[in-house]
């Protein structure tokens, strides 16, 4: 306990700037965004599957353009780079407060998961898997901690200030605070931390700097996004249609609501747990601990229907989102270097953000089509323990050092 608080103190600088800039990037997450779920709807007059429909195209839109963004991360400093990301979440913040019409909506839409879930959460997690090493895991699981507390905090605020200000006022509210955190985030960062002030191991030292080509072109990358994809996927599918699941399991909303204070405990509880044991053991080995929970917590959803069924299925994905969240994040330097990292991580987060946009939009037309949420959700489960025992099955292989030998 001495040690990791020493650990804190002496990189309180780093890794309250990665936690912040996750904190703000609740602005672009859906949970937040589906906040205004009703609302859009009505003043667009809009079905479930329409809005997601209109989700779905933004966020794709907005997965292609990240590739094209993350490179920045490798040119130009964390700083830099986060400047940007803030102020045009802010604008983008106020566009979808001042949304008048239809290509307005996708527009604002497209630039809050651009900038917020996707170039936010991007320069958090590239920058703190560049400056630590041999800490990488706590560092991570410190970093996107604020993630979870964003979860647990701005739900209510929002509801708050929509109470005083409407639903559009909330969210100009929300521009304001993103740019009053701007000066302080920039200070935290504006120093880069160089690793090579930590200890690490031989496999780090002799670890490969991988490209982006080079990462494409190994099978190993694709099945572990048969895993690492399945939480954003199922996660934002639950938040998005979070109005409609209480409707159809006539649950309260503000029970609902409070479930997600469950959850983000939970998933503090095991980020930290998981940043610990990413430490003594690697992030590859832990690989098939992600998938378990999510799955029970899909069939809690499906088969469950008493009101404390909801602190079940919140508390099992605080669980996966805890794991998931440090696993995934020290996993990509840890197998492919740090070098490219800006490059690789964008193509990861632009394919995660693609599978929170299919989500949304894809359960939208089905519930359109008449198949229910449970049975969905039911669905996403047993994909959720195939893909553990894929990622099991192939664990000894991801367990060794990833290299390649060097272009002639």
């Amino acid at each position: 306990m001495h040690t990791y608080g020493r650990f804190l103190a002496t990189n309180a600088r780093w890794l309250a700037g990665g936690f912040l800039l996750t904190f703000f990037s609740a602005f672009g997450q859906t949970f937040f965004i589906a906040l205004s779920n009703g609302e859009i709807r009505r003043t667009f007059d809009l079905s479930h599957g329409d809005f997601g429909g209109i989700y779905m195209l933004a966020t794709l839109l907005s997965a292609l353009t990240l590739p094209f963004l993350g490179r920045l991360l490798d040119r130009y400093s964390i700083a830099a780079v986060a400047t940007g990301t803030m102020l045009l979440l802010a604008a983008a913040i106020v566009m979808f407060g001042l949304v008048w019409s239809l290509p307005t909506l996708v527009f604002a839409i497209y630039m809050l998961r651009l900038f917020g879930q996707g170039m936010m959460s991007q320069t958090a997690l590239t920058a703190t898997g560049r400056w630590f090493a041999a800490n990488r895991g706590r560092a991570i699981s410190i970093t996107t901690i604020g993630f979870r507390v964003g979860e647990g905090c701005f739900p209510f605020l929002f509801v708050l200030a929509a109470g005083y200000f409407g639903w559009r006022g909330a969210w100009f509210a929300a521009a304001v605070l993103v740019l009053l955190a701007l000066p302080l985030i920039v200070a935290l960062v504006r120093v880069e931390r160089d690793p090579q002030s930590e200890p690490v191991s031989r496999a780090q030292a002799k670890m490969r700097n991988w490209t982006r080509g080079e990462v494409l072109r190994d099978w190993r990358f694709y099945v572990i996004s048969l895993g690492v994809f399945a939480p954003p996927f199922i996660g934002t599918t639950i938040f998005f249609h979070q109005v409609y699941l209480t409707e159809i399991k006539a649950w309260p909303l503000h029970l609902f609501a409070s479930g997600f204070a469950v959850m983000s405990v939970t998933t503090i509880v095991f980020t930290l747990a998981a940043g610990w044991l990413v430490d003594r053991f690697s992030a590859v080995r832990l690989l098939p601990a992600i998938l378990l929970p999510l799955a029970l917590s899909c069939f809690a959803i499906a088969w469950l229907t008493p009101e404390w069924s909801i602190f079940v299925f919140m508390g099992l994905l605080g669980v996966s989102f805890g794991f998931s969240g440090t696993i995934e994040g020290a996993m990509w330097p840890e197998l492919y270097g740090t070098r490219h990292l800006g490059a690789i991580r964008s193509m990861v987060v632009a394919a995660m953000v693609l599978a929170t946009a299919i989500g949304p939009g894809l359960t939208g037309l089905l519930i359109d089509a008449g198949i229910d949420l449970p049975v969905q959700f039911a669905v996403m489960g047993g994909y959720s323990l195939v893909a553990a025992l894929a990622m099991w099955l192939v664990a000894r292989k991801l367990r060794e050092p990833v290299t390649v030998s060097a272009p002639v």
